[in-house]
């Protein structure tokens, strides 16, 4: 690789979404007087009678949660997204609108209050992998949904209001911003090279050898190489798989064994529970093919110098394109030696 891109500002290329990254490596020198975010490493109680999410305590709506010991599914108390809201459109001019159906759900990774995904064991981490299958499958079982987004913000800095290890399913009627930009781009290169584009692209990075930061037999965990978040990770099957359904049950266990080495590797990154947003981008339910899709999850986190110094997503960014100070290839060699 061009040694220049580890020295100079350069832009990087999104071939998933053909959007650019501006990277500039000299900026990580500069003085941080700007503001630093509260540490909270307090240790949680198993149980917090206070929590709505804990095992047999009761939600704000009035329905108490069963005694759950593993993984806790319900619908939404306040979901973004509803079943009964009438079909319509306004098209007046400039004024342009569609309604839009959904169902949305929480998803209780485990009834341990204290713990995370990175302090969960691999075959508890499974249960929840298994958990997103099922949900996927039921959802795209019904006529009225035809994307399925499941993922978690993790910490109040990512706007998390509670640390009970959980995490959410947004399904809907349409396709999502980030997932059309995607599907077209992916459809785009399937047409013309009858292959699969991140397949084609894992198979250069793992040819490369310069942003893994993890593998295992069927599954890879890197920093891609357009990376926007300082600590930005991937994780991607090896093989083509459209959607999470189609693991079988060896695979599952690699995935809930990948997402176990990238967040516990983040959380020794700044000796801190380490914040971030995930989501799982996959094909569409809507019936067609969709051979063009391949499966992957991505990691947000928005932590930069430390854990106090977070990445602002402000100025050039808002009005301009995204912008990064560390390289993908310089986060990917902290993050590989924390792997263990």
């Amino acid at each position: 690789m061009d040694n220049n891109l580890q020295d100079y500002s350069h832009k990087r290329y999104n071939i998933l979404t053909g959007e650019w990254v501006l990277v500039s490596p000299h900026r990580a020198k500069r003085p941080w007087q700007g503001q630093n975010e509260a540490v909270s490493n307090e240790e949680r109680p198993a149980h917090d009678p206070n929590c709505y999410l804990c095992a047999g305590n009761t939600r704000i709506n009035g329905e108490q949660n069963p005694d759950y010991k593993d993984v806790f599914i319900f619908t939404n108390d306040f979901a973004a997204l509803q079943t009964t809201s009438p079909v319509f459109s306004v098209n007046e001019g400039l004024f342009i609108a569609e309604s839009e159906q959904g169902i949305c759900k929480v998803v209780c990774f485990s009834p341990d209050h204290s713990k995370s995904l990175a302090d969960m064991a691999v075959e508890d981490i499974n249960k929840v992998v298994k958990a997103w299958q099922k949900e996927y499958l039921l959802l795209s079982s019904n006529e009225l949904i035809n994307y399925v987004q499941i993922f978690e913000n993790k910490g109040a800095v990512m706007g998390c209001s509670n640390p009970h290890p959980h995490g959410q399913i947004w399904s809907q009627s349409t396709l999502p911003n980030e997932v059309e930009k995607k599907d077209q781009h992916q459809q785009a290169y399937y047409s013309k090279n009858k292959s699969s584009l991140l397949g084609d692209y894992l198979t250069q990075e793992l040819k490369a050898n310069e942003r893994i930061i993890y593998q295992n037999d069927d599954f890879v965990v890197l920093t891609p190489f357009w990376a926007v978040w300082p600590f930005e990770t991937m994780i991607a099957p090896k093989k083509n798989y459209k959607d999470i359904s189609e693991l079988s049950d060896g695979e599952s266990l690699a995935f809930a064994d990948a997402i176990s080495k990238i967040t516990k590797a983040y959380d020794k990154l700044f000796q801190t529970s380490f914040p971030y947003s995930s989501g799982i981008h996959q094909a569409p339910t809507n019936g067609a093919s969709n051979d063009h899709w391949h499966w992957h999850m991505s990691f947000y986190p928005p932590l930069l110098r430390s854990a106090t110094v977070k990445k602002f997503m402000v100025g050039y960014e808002m009005f301009g394109s995204p912008q990064r100070d560390i390289t993908a290839e310089q986060a990917v060699e902290r993050l590989k030696a924390l792997i263990s």
